[in-house]
């Protein structure tokens, strides 16, 4: 039976000369695995440059339940990326950004609210004219919201420390060392809080946006399973720097 679905782009791994599988969070479905053959021949439909990290797509599909690797029939970009694949800071960014959500959600069912939240931001930071360098801090923070682990934003005067593994503010450092002080956790819930418009306000040094990137990290290991190391984590910093 056919469907239509919106798609993300998560990974895309060769399976023979001209035959790829891609795996993709969808709207419908949540995360699924495509064949699509022949996507290197000179008349393809579909081709590789569409099924970048994070590119948006429309897609009519067939679905099977209980089925390991699903069949597309018609797919195509929607929206066009009019910035991401020619901005080399952009470009990073979301490749980052990709390895994050491809070890974040992997198991996710289908989730109308998070892959709205996804699609949406993505679009955003495309159409964005004014680059963004703290566009993946306040992402990140903004999907743990949509993951389970939103950071709790209450917080009394006495109360300078943010408890990473706690999700919540404390009046004195855990005895372990998953924290983040006074200034940076400022900055953190800044960053959680705001819209992503209102981002580009808040200054960071290259030293400080490493810094809350580092513990951001932490805070996504302390609270998905299985996160392991994120490999695109230097050369983006070495993009930004």
């Amino acid at each position: 039976m056919l469907h239509k679905t919106r798609g993300i782009v998560l990974k895309t791994t060769l399976y023979s000369e001209n035959s790829v599988v891609v795996q993709m969070f969808t709207e419908k479905f949540g995360i699924q695995s495509y064949m699509i053959n022949g996507v290197k021949k000179p008349k393809a439909k579909i081709r590789m440059n569409m099924l970048q990290p994070l590119h948006l797509v429309e897609m009519v599909v067939y679905h099977k339940a209980n089925a390991s690797i699903q069949r597309i029939s018609e797919l195509r970009p929607s929206p066009i990326f009019r910035s991401i694949p020619y901005d080399i800071i952009k470009s990073t960014i979301t490749m980052f950004l990709n390895e994050v959500l491809y070890k974040s959600i992997r198991q996710q069912m289908s989730d109308e609210h998070l892959f709205n939240f996804i699609f949406n931001a993505i679009c955003w930071f495309d159409e964005s004219e004014e680059l963004n360098v703290n566009f993946h801090l306040a992402f990140l923070l903004k999907l743990s919201r949509y993951l389970g682990f939103a950071p709790s934003a209450e917080t009394k005067s006495n109360q300078s420390y943010f408890d990473l593994q706690e999700g919540e503010f404390k009046s004195m450092p855990p005895v372990h060392p998953y924290f983040i002080d006074k200034v940076d956790a400022a900055l953190f819930m800044s960053l959680y809080t705001l819209p992503f418009e209102k981002i580009i306000e808040i200054k960071l040094e290259n030293k400080t946006r490493r810094s809350i990137l580092d513990k951001i990290l932490v805070y996504y290991t302390l609270h998905t399973a299985s996160f392991g190391e994120i490999r695109s984590h230097q050369v983006l910093e070495d993009v930004l720097s």
